[in-house]
């Protein structure tokens, strides 16, 4: 079951239901949708997120934690600070909605395994993100 929470932000936004999507993008590449919940914050709720948990002292529009202990299974914690996707989304010149959305099947493929550390598996990630993007209703 995918859920959707906001938190720590001034303004509650109307998020499109990504959740036909993301089972979609689940069951393409071959596995079961487990118990996926979204948390979309602010900066400041991320970061304190990363620090603690990641030590790392930088803001982020993205961390991802993987919770499943099957592996056909995805499940986990999807943080996503709609400050840095607002940022973003001004920095790459698209649409916040686009960029919302492309954020958002990011920390599922990072859920089914991809990683983006290094450029070629950044290529992988973008082509895969274009492609579920496009398939997006």
């Amino acid at each position: 079951m995918i859920e959707i929470q906001q938190v720590n932000i001034e303004k509650i936004y109307k998020l499109p239901d990504f959740s036909l999507w993301i089972n979609n993008v689940i069951n393409k590449e071959g596995f079961k949708v487990g118990d996926i919940n979204y948390i979309f914050c602010d900066d400041s709720y991320l970061y304190d997120i990363n620090m603690k948990y990641l030590k790392h002292d930088t803001l982020t529009d993205i961390i991802t934690f993987p919770l499943s202990s099957n592996s056909n299974i995805i499940s986990g914690e999807i943080y996503i600070s709609i400050d840095r996707v607002k940022e973003n989304s001004l920095m790459f010149k698209t649409a916040f909605e686009k960029e919302l959305s492309r954020v958002v099947v990011h920390g599922v493929l990072h859920l089914l395994g991809y990683d983006d550390h290094s450029e070629e598996d950044i290529l992988e990630m973008r082509k895969k993100e274009d492609y579920y993007l496009s398939l997006l209703p």
